[in-house]
């Protein structure tokens, strides 16, 4: 109460000095103290407006933690085949150079994937210890569980997967050198076929980046009848095992407008065109289901409704739908995962 007397007391003898002034000192008081005010306001939305927007551009400037792992990527891998001599004469290795690098890289990626997402690999003894086998996926904003996953292979398996990438990431600064000792390529059904004849594990998602940009958090497959997969399972008879990672697009989305526009630009260009943001610390874990064996009486297009199925199955029983962000982060906790297993079970 004294302090509210005192406020009143103190407006009350700046009123009674404003009303002695002159019309000219009064006109003179008001400007000051509109500018005043004046500043006040304008400084106080500064602020506002400066932790309103901050969160927003964070959420856009973290994708480039990915990029910039690519291409720190391609800066260890550049410098490596530079000095591979060195390198080759201090390591003793043998002749496949590249086997040292990869491995490099591969603890790179897997160290960003334990520490930033806890990723986890759930199935792996699904994929075969030597031999073809054709890992199908779902395409997410980013696919950065198949560089994570592949990381896992080196480390813990000693195999390396061999994937299909699109066509313009060979047009991308540096990516040629990545493509070469991780063996990416783009893909046709004879050299695929060639890759798992050769005994080799080899990685597609049918969606592509069709799937990548106009996917959602409902995770549905966009594969818009595609049976390319299934023509070199079955010309390779090698077996398919289906894969998805959980929370995959609560990582990194794309925005939610102008979705009719970004569609109808992407269908001209070909290119990724849509926006995304993310970079969410989100729990990471891939599951690779059952191997899917090969089936001489089965279609191309038996085999990828066969596929199709078993990876919804994935997405159903691992996934929550719709995709929440705030519940992927929570899957981080121990304590809260153990929680939902109690409910479960």
């Amino acid at each position: 109460m004294e302090f509210l007397e005192n406020l009143f007391n103190s407006l009350q003898s700046l009123l009674c000095e404003y009303c002695e002034l002159s019309a000219h000192s009064r006109a003179f008081s008001l400007i000051i103290w509109a500018f005043c005010a004046a500043s006040y306001i304008d400084l106080d939305y500064s602020l506002w407006l400066y932790r309103f927007l901050t969160p927003l551009i964070v959420t856009f400037l973290l994708p480039l933690v990915f990029v910039a792992l690519i291409y720190i990527s391609f800066l260890v891998l550049f410098i490596y085949k530079l000095h591979r001599q060195v390198i080759m004469r201090a390591v003793q290795t043998d002749r496949n150079f590249w086997r040292v690098g990869r491995k490099i890289v591969a603890a790179i990626w897997d160290a960003h994937a334990r520490i930033y997402h806890g990723y986890e690999v759930i199935g792996l003894e699904n994929i075969p210890q030597e031999g073809p086998a054709l890992i199908v996926y779902y395409h997410g904003a980013i696919p950065i569980d198949m560089y994570y996953l592949n990381s896992r292979m080196l480390l813990q398996r000693e195999r390396l997967i061999y994937t299909i990438g699109d066509r313009f990431l060979f047009k991308l600064p540096g990516w040629g050198t990545i493509s070469e000792a991780f063996h990416v390529s783009p893909g046709t059904v004879q050299s695929c076929v060639s890759i798992l004849k050769d005994g080799n594990l080899l990685a597609i998602s049918p969606g592509g980046v069709y799937e990548a940009q106009f996917g959602d958090h409902y995770y549905e497959l966009l594969w818009r009848n595609r049976v390319g997969f299934a023509k070199v399972a079955l010309e390779a008879k090698a077996p398919i095992i289906p894969c998805f990672t959980q929370n995959l697009r609560e990582g990194f989305r794309q925005v939610g407008i102008f979705r009719t526009f970004f569609m109808r630009l992407y269908n001209k260009v070909r290119i990724p065109v849509y926006p995304i943001y993310g970079g969410f610390p989100v729990k990471f874990r891939t599951y690779l289901g059952k191997p899917i064996e090969y089936d001489e009486n089965l279609t191309p297009q038996d085999l990828q409704i066969k596929v199709a199925t078993a990876i919804e199955d994935l997405i159903n029983q691992h996934q929550r739908l719709p995709g929440s962000i705030l519940w992927a982060l929570l899957d981080r906790l121990p304590s809260f995962r153990r929680r939902l297993k109690k409910k479960d079970e």
